[in-house]
């Protein structure tokens, strides 16, 4: 598609894909970090992100409040010292499709 000085007008990205189901599966998991009882909170993850549109929910992990948003351990207080600690929580992701996997 082009305006009319023929140049292509810039169009934008699709949104993240949404799937009620997975988040609904990963609040019920443990937080992969403390492996504190559900509810977690799903997250959708951050790491090597560099926009602020949200990740589809396929990239979610559960986390439990304290390393979610509450906190010196929550990734969103800290992403640096949340990921010196605990490694990107895209990391995670594998395991949490396991888990997923096994527990439903």
């Amino acid at each position: 598609m082009a305006n009319i000085t023929g140049r292509p007008i810039p169009q934008k990205p699709e949104k993240a894909k949404k799937d009620p189901e997975r988040m609904h599966r990963v609040k019920q998991l443990p937080c992969v970090i403390c492996g504190a009882p559900p509810p977690s909170d799903a997250h959708h993850c951050i790491s090597g992100r560099y926009s602020q549109r949200k990740a589809p929910d396929s990239m979610t992990v559960p986390l439990c409040k304290r390393h979610h948003q509450e906190g010196p351990d929550a990734i969103h207080n800290d992403k640096a010292g949340w990921e010196a600690r605990y490694g990107k929580d895209t990391d995670y992701l594998a395991e949490v499709d396991d888990m997923l996997a096994t527990w439903f």
